[in-house]
């Protein structure tokens, strides 16, 4: 990835999506889900002469143009604001003037939000299967299912960052990381949108609590490079990658102002990022009219209570101008040309069935993918049913109230959930004995739902209560329905409560008698979301009537008499996130030792599997992260009568274990969907092997959590204070060095891994380049198994970074004793921070550690590279052939780089050359402006002289320009190697001495050196023909105490010819050394080849090398207490060569402890 797509001014994407390719969608979707009501109809090119753009071939862009240009002001304004919903969460009317289709969106980040579509694991589980495959599919399930039922926009996904495990709607985000967040959602996007459906990337930005959401109470105090590297970040990373077609602002202030009327709509994910979508605001998230429109947002929903009459009286009066509406407009209409809805009008199929066996069946395989196996004690996983023949299942997630879906706008009803305890019982067959027990009361605190028998609906006909359900809040006027309802024990997961009554924003009345079967005491519950009220006898005993903002439960004591039929009225209202109501009670008498049965069944069974869960929704935040009501007793009850007890927990986000140690085995399923219970029998009788990896840090206690304090979360006085800055989830417990209760990136596997063979492909990066990095894993263990190789990235501590970041992963799948390597591609972005002086990435000069493992925790392999200078927002490349001879001429290119958000003026670049080199240039190097996010280059020819010297030189260009404030020189080098004319011109190192001034030599650095009348001796003198081996060599003709010899520091050196091999003579110091030989052909081709010399002082040549001398003596320094005689040697060593080519030039090693005295080609 170059560096245009690190600035600040990201690349834009253009719209090329052709009718044919709708038509190809849709047939798809009748291939896979059999609904043919779902393909849209086409219009017939031309058919209205008011609308040419129907059946265009022109670009959506042009087409979108096209209809703006017609459109008068009110039906412009008419085109960026919903109306009144019907069917699906929010409508936007077409135009039949101008055949714009009517837009319509609906809720679905984790599934489609209405009757009849799967509901699929938690997004949380998505990320925890670390594997973007798992997403795409995911995405692809969604857009179908919208398809089918008419859904234009899916209001999904969400890639808030998971700040805090208290927030209530961390089920459906997918991660503490900002890279992992981007990445599984880009792949989401990519799904969704493959299936001819917009998505709608939400919610932006620092939306990460439910807490005072959408009012100013709610105001987040963040600095700017946190937003930008923490909250902003998988944004913009999801505009590269996916091209989401609109992106929704959310409910939070942001220092001080509405994300919907915030600059950073304009100034980061519009200017910045390149998003030419639209944006809308959340649902009654809009607060104003000109601000809201002049800061870029596109769309108000669900109404135009603000962009309605509001905004034409704004345009009118100039507040708002008339080019930001055409732009809004502009921004909509081009993505309904890009997705061919104008083309092929989406139909009204709501009711239509969209789920089929094959998305039931992908929802078990991404909940087996992303389920974490966080122990396994003594391997008491996978169950063996040779050896388990009882197994006792607990809890009451694990029965009806199995908990595979969190509430809110994400919660999705299904097509029929498989229980827990149902999933296991059918695996185990007839091998193993399954029992069941409660163990708990429901975990939101609900009393058990009063029974059909003892309720009597008004008629006095039939058992149960008369619900009458109506529209809005009130339980008043004419109902929409009335049905007789069995009891009022009420979970709707976004399904309508009755036909014809709306799916949330509704009302409900259940009236009839009850008849008490005992006198006595009896207590009542009421236990919902949002509020409700309950009458018995005329007289209200329990008032709840609130938002709830999610589930709670009140409860009352009534006297009643055995026999005697007592009036009852409930009374419940939805609006908007959970929908869920309960009317329970506990008779007199009827004292039950819930945990006591749990814990008998567990003594008498082989093994335990205790269900424990915690429910998350949209608009509430949880109070704490233990288990709520008696789950941690009862776990810690049943692990005590049972040695073999397995904990699965169904949670949205972290959750503390303080019984963790004495249970054997623990599994984190998140929401797992509808097939839940196939999917967790499928993993714990080990058909799956577990490849989850934890997309968040679970810690020990709330104490350790980043935002723990009471300014942090959830803030005083209406500011919440991101003080902790950059250090969220594990950058946090890295920073403090907390050991947290598991690791992020953690989960185990029923097989083992190892990593190995970490490399490094170069050892610099700069701002235009990348580098890869790549390592071995391999499978230890005795099953198959897919895992996932983790990279993290370490920045220099002058740069302000976390200790490390992941800036890549990848899962692999491997058979018992396979080896797969695995690649990574980093980038000068994935080692920038964001500089907050200069308003941009800056790439930081210095090391930069690179560590790969299977955790934030767990890193074995490591390694570096190096960044050499810091690259600001404005920078100037310089590109230039990395080698030359004596008297060539070379073509070079300086690129001046413009990385702000604001434009420069009178830039003017020159090139610097060393003395004696001549420079001109060849196209213009002074430029009048360059825009933010702009660059310019300039051509230059290089005349390198006749006399220039050997080895590297650097060619310096150097940018000037004008702007605001102070700005200095943006510079930039590119380094060349000048070829030497041959080995003796490359001399450097005084390796003979006399032995009348034996201090003169240095060859090993330490001032030991050959003695010029011990190689004398041994028939080698200065300009003597020397054997060694095959090769013939002429040793140096230069006196004593004369450079004599290359110390290989990647020299490029001309050596001309042809032949079979290329030697050297020459030794190794301090030990046996080698390196790589870079031979360069005349035709540009070229081969590399290891040198190898023995240590001078072994006295015996390395394998494949050959013994040419061996002195009496050497020369050694001052103070040396070496012997004096002690003997050294002089080696040959030959490297292959490609046959017929001629030899232009050869690379020698960069190592300082190889040393060459001559060479040849033979």
């Amino acid at each position: 990835m170059q560096m245009a797509r690190i600035t600040a001014q990201r690349r834009r994407w253009r719209i090329t999506t052709s009718i044919a390719g709708s038509l190809v969608v849709s047939a798809l979707l009748v291939a896979q889900t059999g609904q043919a009501a779902a393909i849209p109809q086409a219009r017939t090119p031309g058919a209205d002469t008011q609308c040419p753009w129907i059946g265009a071939k022109a670009s959506a862009d042009s087409r979108a143009g096209q209809v703006v240009s017609k459109m008068t002001l009110d039906e412009k304004i008419a085109t960026v604001h919903g109306a009144a919903s019907g069917s699906y969460t929010g409508e936007v009317p077409g135009n039949a003037r101008l055949c714009i289709p009517a837009l319509k969106m609906q809720d679905g980040p984790t599934g489609v939000r209405m009757n009849d579509t799967t509901q699929l694991p938690a997004a949380t589980g998505v990320a925890a299967s670390f594997d973007p495959s798992v997403a795409k599919s995911y995405g692809q399930v969604i857009g179908e299912e919208d398809r089918t039922k008419g859904v234009d926009v899916d209001l999904g996904p969400t890639v808030n960052i998971v700040r805090d495990p208290r927030w209530g709607r961390a089920f459906e985000s997918y991660s503490e990381d900002p890279y992992l967040t981007g990445q599984i959602g880009s792949a989401d996007i990519n799904g969704i949108q493959s299936r001819g459906v917009m998505a709608q990337v939400k919610h932006w930005a620092v939306y990460n609590q439910e807490t005072k959401r959408n009012t100013s109470s709610d105001n987040v105090v963040v600095d700017d490079r946190t937003v930008r590297e923490i909250y902003t970040d998988a944004f913009g990373t999801i505009v590269d990658q996916s091209h989401p077609s609109s992106a929704m602002c959310s409910y939070s202030w942001v220092n001080g102002t509405d994300a919907c009327e915030n600059a950073y709509l304009n100034d980061i994910l519009k200017k910045d990022f390149g998003f030419d979508g639209f944006i809308t605001s959340d649902w009654g998230g809009t607060h104003s009219t000109v601000a809201a429109a002049n800061a870029g947002m596109d769309m108000q929903m669900p109404n135009g209570s603000h962009f309605g009459a509001a905004l034409k009286t704004a345009v009118q009066k100039g507040q708002v101008p008339q080019s930001r509406v055409d732009d809004m407009v502009t921004r909509i209409l081009r993505e309904e040309f890009r997705f061919g809805l104008f083309d092929h009008p989406s139909a009204d199929t709501h009711e239509a069935m969209a789920s089929t066996p094959d998305h039931v069946a992908f929802a078990k395989k991404a909940a087996e993918d992303g389920t974490v196996l966080l122990k396994n004690e003594g391997n008491v996983l996978p169950l063996d049913t040779h050896t388990v023949h009882s197994i006792a299942v607990i809890g009451d997630g694990a029965g009806v109230d199995t908990m595979s879906a969190g509430g809110g706008s994400a919660a999705v009803a299904g097509t029929g959930t498989v229980t827990p305890y149902q999933g296991i019982k059918t695996r185990a067959g007839s091998r193993a004995t399954v029992a069941y027990a409660q163990g708990n009361q429901e975990t939101g605190g609900s009393l058990p739902a009063v029974e059909s028998a003892y309720l009597t609906p008004p008629s006095g006909n039939g058992h149960g209560l008369q619900g009458d359900y109506y529209a809005g809040a009130a339980p008043d006027g004419k109902p929409l329905a009335t049905q007789t309802d069995p009891q009022v024990a009420f979970n709707w997961n976004g399904k309508v409560p009755a036909p014809g009554v709306p799916s949330t924003n509704f009302a409900a009345k259940w009236t009839g008698s009850l008849t008490p079967p005992t006198t006595g005491t009896y207590t009542f519950g009421l236990t919902s979301d949002d509020g409700s009220r309950l009458f018995i006898g005329g007289k209200q005993v329990i008032d709840n009537w609130r938002d709830q903002g999610g589930t709670s439960t009140e409860t009352a004591k009534v006297e009643l008499t055995a026999g005697t039929p007592v009036q009852v009225e409930i009374d419940y209202y939805q609006s908007g996130g959970g929908d869920k109501v309960n009317f329970g009670w506990t008779r007199p008498g009827a004292g039950t030792d819930p945990i006591g049965q749990a814990v008998r069944l567990a003594a008498d069974s082989d093994v335990a599997v205790v269900y424990a869960n915690d429910f998350e929704s949209e608009g509430s935040d949880l109070s704490g992260i233990d288990l709520p009501g008696d789950q941690n007793a009862l776990i810690e009850a049943v692990a005590a009568a049972n040695a073999n007890t397995v904990v699965v927990l169904n949670t949205g986000s972290a959750v503390t274990m303080p019984w963790l140690n004495k249970v054997k085995g623990v599994l984190e399923a998140w929401y797992p969907g509808q097939e839940s219970g196939n999917a967790i029998a499928a993993l714990l009788f080990g058909d799956v092997n577990p490849s989850g990896k934890l997309p968040v840090t679970f810690p020990k206690s709330l104490a350790q959590v980043p935002a723990s304090t009471t300014e942090q979360w959830p803030g005083v006085n209406g500011q919440v204070q991101y003080s902790e800055g950059l250090n969220v989830g594990y950058r946090w417990y890295d920073k403090k060095a907390l050991a947290p209760l598991y690791p992020f990136g953690y989960g185990l596997s029923y097989t083992s891994y190892r990593f190995s063979k970490l490399r490094v492909e170069g050892s610099r990066l700069n701002e235009d380049g990348s580098l890869r990095v790549s390592a071995d894993v391999t499978n230890t263990g005795r099953r198959a198994g897919s895992e996932v190789a983790q990279l993290y990235l370490g920045a220099p501590a002058s740069t302000g970074e976390p200790a490390r970041q992941l800036k890549g992963f990848r899962k692999v799948h491997l058979k018992p004793g396979q080896t797969r390597t695995v690649t990574f591609e980093l980038t000068a972005k994935d080692a920038s921070y964001w500089n907050e002086t200069a308003h941009a990435w800056t790439l930081g000069t210095g090391t930069y550690g690179v560590r790969i493992g299977d955790s934030s925790r767990n890193l074995p392999l490591s390694g570096a590279f190096r960044v050499d200078r810091t690259t600001g927002p404005r920078y100037t490349a310089v590109t230039a052939p990395a080698t030359t001879e004596r008297s060539a001429t070379l073509s070079v290119r300086t690129t001046f780089t413009n990385r702000s958000t604001q434009p420069v003026h009178q830039a003017a670049t020159t090139l610097t050359t060393p003395s004696g080199w001549s420079k001109t240039a060849s196209t213009p190097s002074a430029f009048k402006t360059v825009p933010a996010g702009g660059s310019v280059s300039t051509k230059w020819t290089v005349e390198v002289p006749a006399d220039a010297k050997g080895g590297k030189v650097s060619l310096t260009g150097t940018t000037t320009y004008k702007g605001s404030g102070t700005l200095p020189p943006a510079t930039g080098k590119a380094a060349v190697r000048v070829a030497f004319a041959g080995l003796p011109d490359a001399f450097g190192t005084v390796g003979v001495s006399d032995d009348a001034d034996p201090t003169a030599g240095n060859l090993d650095g330490k001032g030991y050196s050959f003695s010029a009348q011990a190689l004398a001796e041994a028939g080698i003198t200065p300009g003597a023909a020397v054997g060694g081996g095959p090769a013939a060599f002429t040793w140096p003709d230069v006196p004593a105490a004369r450079p004599d010899a290359v110390t290989a520091a990647g020299q490029l050196i001309a050596m001309k010819g042809s032949g079979s091999s290329l030697s050297f003579l020459g030794a190794g110091t301090n030990g046996t050394q080698s390196g790589p030989v870079v031979v360069t052909y005349t035709d540009g081709s070229s081969s590399t080849a290891t040198l190898t010399f023995a240590d001078w002082y072994s006295n015996a040549a390395a394998p494949g090398g050959s013994l040419v001398a061996t002195t009496d003596h050497w020369n050694r320094p001052a103070g040396s207490t070496d012997p004096a005689d002690h003997k050294v040697s002089l080696y040959s060593a030959a490297i292959p060569l490609t046959q017929g080519k001629q030899v232009a030039y050869v690379s020698l090693p960069d190592n300082a402890e190889l040393h060459l005295f001559a060479g040849t080609i033979s």
